[in-house]
């Protein structure tokens, strides 16, 4: 099993004994966040959980950032700059299938994306700082955000609110688990990282009839075959190549039979990139392509895109900053560079404002049987992460904070 090594930091202070010490609470903390998950925008126990935590310890907090958000407070030795850390709190309408004895206790719902543990991670990392304050200067922000999984994310609700000023924060963290990364290692990349996420829905209105009489009808099943295999034109031939960008259709409904051709067929899908202006054009074009080609089949179809997350841009300076940090407080061998991902995270908003760094945390032990991915009825992780996560961050905080 990986054991944190002993050597550490920029300010030449040794924070494995006091990891080591605090690590069986923040397992227990996760454990019981893990055992009693709650969904996007109903975070009340969850934020209720923390916030006593907070006044056990005399942490001052807000709670007037939207939903049930928190954000905590560390003040430091004398100095302007303020920076933010955080972590996400809300599960997801999942229903857990492990049998360990932190199982939720909630039917239909579970932290299958790893929010219980990034919210114990970050418990962790205050509970460290608030005894060492004299070692950074400034302020730092710790996070805990609602809704990071459901429309329109917690994220762009808290900037919207005020998260980032008073004081104004110059640059955030964040992390979030990796189950395809071996507990005891992170990853970072820098630049574009993850994608836009937007949602399609189409309506194609034709006029149904016998399946053995086509010409007598307006074929909305083969109109909506001839769009899915336009839009893949998008990508191939409108877009710049060197910008990643993807549109899948995930669900097409026509309530036809073997001999009758329905009146109208309905699709969902998503349009992905990393790239604002591609986005905006894209939205264009997946419109313009959908409708034309109805109209000229004799059929009308109807286009909605929902706006989802932006892409999320990582800070080169700060992500070569972090990964210096993680390499100086890991080795090197247990820092990675990470590919482009085409799935999306609220954490692009705060990239979108302020310079960011969001990384991953390994959390993969396949002798153990952890190798189920997010979003996933079995996913777990080996809690020997938090060993990991918490001396990165305090790394990385104290390389930009001293």
């Amino acid at each position: 099993m990986y054991q944190v090594g002993k050597e550490f930091n920029p300010n030449k202070m040794n924070f494995h004994k006091e990891i080591e010490n605090i690590f069986d609470q923040i397992v227990a903390w996760r454990r019981h966040l893990h055992a009693n998950p709650e969904l996007s925008f109903e975070e009340k126990n969850t934020s209720a959980f923390i916030c006593d935590l907070l006044d056990k310890w005399g942490v001052s907090y807000s709670r007037e950032y939207g939903g049930y958000s928190i954000v905590a407070s560390l003040k430091g030795r004398e100095g302007e700059k303020c920076i933010a850390l955080r972590a996400d709190m809300d599960a997801l309408p999942i229903q857990e299938e492990n049998t360990c004895e932190y199982k939720s206790k909630v039917s239909g719902c579970m932290h299958a994306c790893g929010h219980d543990v990034h919210t114990a991670n970050l418990l962790g990392v205050l509970a460290i700082l608030k005894d060492h304050t004299d070692l950074f200067g400034g302020t730092i922000k710790f996070i805990f955000q609602h809704a990071e999984e459901k429309l329109p994310g917690g994220a762009s609700i808290m900037i919207e609110k005020g998260v980032l000023q008073n004081p104004k924060v110059e640059e955030i963290y964040g992390l979030h688990v990796f189950p395809d990364l071996e507990v005891g290692k992170v990853g970072f990349r820098s630049g574009m990282y993850m994608a836009s996420c937007d949602e399609l829905y189409f309506r194609i209105i034709g006029k149904g009839g016998h399946g053995a009489m086509p010409h007598k009808t307006i074929d909305p099943i083969q109109i909506s075959a001839q769009i899915i295999q336009a839009l893949q034109t998008v990508n191939s031939r409108s877009f710049d190549p060197t910008i990643p960008s993807v549109i899948s259709i995930g669900r097409i409904e026509g309530l036809g039979a073997t001999n009758v051709i329905p009146d109208e067929v309905k699709m969902q899908g998503t349009f992905r990139t990393l790239n604002e202006e591609w986005r905006a054009k894209g939205h264009e074009l997946i419109t313009e392509i959908a409708k034309g080609i109805a109209k000229a089949n004799g059929a009308q179809c109807e286009v909605e895109i929902i706006k989802g997350y932006p892409y999320l841009e990582n800070d080169q300076e700060l992500t070569e900053s972090a990964m210096a940090a993680a390499r100086n407080t890991l080795g090197e061998e247990r820092v990675i560079d990470l590919p482009i991902r085409m799935t999306g995270e609220d954490f692009a908003y705060y990239s979108q404002k302020i310079p960011a760094c969001f990384f991953r945390l390994g959390v993969r032990n396949e002798e153990k049987g952890i190798i189920h991915g997010v979003h996933n009825s079995k996913f777990d992780v080996d809690e020997a992460c938090f060993k990991t996560g918490v001396q990165t961050m305090l790394g990385i905080v104290l390389d930009r904070m001293s």
